[in-house]
């Protein structure tokens, strides 16, 4: 995905040169794709990069007026817009690139990443002071990688680069194995690569003499947390001045932009705070093939309310035929930090780019504003995996129960985010610009002052949506939230309720004693009952049918069969209980193609 790659150290020109290239050429491509490279071997700092083109951060380097200052930059950023103007008046000359006034910014305070504001990474090269800085947003959302070797620092926006850089890396590490088996990710800023980790949130690590000098960290949560408590209608108010002030920066874009209608309330707030002109806004819904799911139906209400045109994307025939591709370059891109059924994301992303390259999501509002939790440990199960790692899976459980012990939104905004959501926004940045205004430094900022009281029984995004679109906030969320009170809408709630946890039942959830009575029933096509109402996905069905024989090749091959931490018998057992219909392992069989290809892509001798 787009971003920036690099060696720091002193090993000569020739070796540096030689590496850099071996990392640029591991990380992932598209023809959308602008890249670089940029060398100072008096500093000793080697870096490339890539961007989508036409996005903010395409058009590397930003150099000041002297040349005497460089910045590689990489995502965006959404702060005032103003400041450019400020910049102009103070004697700098703003470049037409997107983000050149950067560069400035840092000549007028080193300390200015911490002004800005989104997801992004970067690199200034100071010839001045002779230092270079790595640093990342304040949540950790851009990823950038790195390794501490005896010859030199290495980072990269794919751990797969560090990897081409340095093949003996190539080694899994147990607990970080087993955190992705219990969790869907590796948790504490490691990798599932040993020795190779995520630069923290908030950094700003300063190199002199082509060695690291000084790690910083500019923003740690607890200047949040300790904000005085506002009162409902104040923190109502704030919220809606915030949308109201930074919602126009995040629909500035020379490029088309689209957005996600979805049945959620989140979608509806980021529509209710800025409304653009008609017909300027491609939206679209991801549907399933069996019917018109509720975020369909929610969402082309939505699109007609706010006369935005509209689309549906399916998860289908396309998808499955093309499986084998899609699953590998899942993997290859989140380097196995996301469960494969993911790679729907990654199929539906290149669809999207077809319609808009830039793309506005509601994704993480309620996580942020409700405190959603989105992932939990889950033993797998039993017998399927070997005593030893399934200690490391153990251990998974113990590091959530103590990160689960921070504020809420310091958990969501600052963990479940950047670490279970890595992969998943890998996807999507493989092929589009993504823009989330919810995790915008003044929205979260505000969101920590939100009254505890009646914190769980009020939810303060119905009132901004009533308050500034009645006529969104009428239609309910696809849960049922929302609408018109009274009989009818406690009817809606439990009816969408049910169907929603049937539809669970019936495919991932579905209790072995009743896949075995629905295998029986077969003729009679049960699922046409209960899926595609509120999912899209239904691998339950598709690893027993469309996709069997893929999931016969990969986890009966000798080679899956003989993998240490699993037994044989038992993994047998699963693709042979599963594919006869007379069993449903579905989860199961996710882990298990997850871990199959990280070690065929990355963790198998080359």
């Amino acid at each position: 995905m787009p971003g920036i790659v690099g060696y720091i150290g002193k090993r000569g020109r020739q070796f540096a040169e030689s590496t850099l290239q071996k990392m640029q050429s591991a990380v992932h491509r598209e023809s959308f794709y602008s890249s670089g490279s940029w060398i100072d071997e008096t500093l000793g700092v080697y870096v490339g990069w890539t961007a989508l083109s036409g996005s903010f951060s395409d058009g590397m380097p930003v150099l000041n007026e002297r040349k005497d200052t460089c910045l590689i930059f990489s995502g965006e950023d959404y702060g005032d817009p103003s400041v450019r103007e400020t910049l102009r008046k103070s004697g700098h000359s703003v470049g037409s690139a997107p983000s050149s006034y950067l560069v400035h910014l840092y000549e007028e305070d080193a300390d200015f990443v911490r002004g800005l504001n989104g997801m992004f990474h970067g690199l200034v090269a100071d010839r001045v002071r002779n230092t270079v800085t790595l640093f990342n947003d304040r949540f950790g959302m851009h990823r950038l990688y790195y390794h501490v070797a005896a010859d030199g620092f290495y980072f990269a926006s794919e751990a797969k680069a560090i990897l081409a850089a340095r093949p003996e890396l190539r080694s899994s590490d147990a607990r970080s194995l087993g955190e992705c088996l219990s969790v869907s990710c590796v948790l504490e800023n490691r990798t599932i690569f040993k020795d190779v980790y995520v630069l923290p949130a908030a950094s700003q690590w300063t190199f002199s003499n082509a060695k690291l000098d000084r790690k910083k960290t500019y923003f740690t949560p607890s200047e949040w947390e300790n904000q005085t408590e506002l009162g409902a209608d104040a923190y109502f108010e704030e919220l809606r001045s915030v949308l109201s002030t930074t919602l126009p920066r995040y629909f500035d874009s020379p490029l088309q932009m689209g957005i996600a209608m979805t049945g959620g309330l989140d979608t509806r707030v980021i529509l209710t705070s800025h409304l653009p002109s008609p017909g300027s806004l491609p939206s679209y819904t991801f549907g399933s093939t069996y019917r018109d799911t509720y975020d369909v139906r929610i969402g082309r209400k939505l699109a007609k309310i706010c006369q935005q045109p509209h689309k549906i994307l399916e998860v289908g025939r396309e998808f499955l035929s093309g499986f084998s591709s899609y699953a590998e370059q899942s993997v290859s891109i989140t380097e196995g930090t996301v469960d494969l059924y993911r790679a729907s994301d990654l199929y539906l992303s290149k669809k999207v780019r077809e319609i808009a390259p830039v793309k506005i999501v509601g994704t993480y509002g309620s996580e942020i504003v409700r405190h959603a939790v989105m992932f939990k440990p889950a033993m797998p199960m039993p017998g399927l995996f070997t005593p030893d790692f399934l200690s490391h899976v153990q251990a998974a459980e113990n590091t959530y129960a103590v990160l689960r012990k921070e504020h809420p939104v310091t958990f969501a905004a600052f963990m479940q985010s950047p670490w279970y959501h890595s992969g998943i926004l890998a996807l999507e940045q493989s092929q589009l610009t993504v823009r989330s205004p919810f995790m915008g430094n003044d929205f979260v900022r505000t969101v920590y002052r939100a009254p505890k009281e009646n914190h769980a029984k009020e939810d303060v995004r119905l009132r901004l949506i009533n308050n500034g679109n009645p006529a969104l906030a009428r239609i309910r969320s696809d849960r049922g939230v929302g609408g018109s009170s009274g009989l009818s809408a406690a009817v809606s709630r439990a009816l969408r309720e049910f169907t929603f946890k049937a539809e669970y039942a019936y495919d991932y959830g579905m209790p072995q004693s009743v896949a075995r009575v629905d295998h029986s029933l077969s003729w009679l096509h049960l699922e046409k009952l209960f899926l595609g109402r509120h999912k899209l996905l239904h691998f339950r069905l598709w690893y027993r049918d469309q996709l069997a024989d893929y999931v016969r090749q990969i986890l009966l091959d000798p080679i899956a069969l003989s993998r240490p931490y699993v037994e044989r018998k038992t993994l047998e057992a699963v693709v042979q209980g599963h594919l006869s219909g007379k069993r449903n392992y579905t989860t199961a069989i996710h882990k298990l193609l997850t871990l199959e290809l990280l070690h065929r892509r990355f963790l198998d001798a080359q």
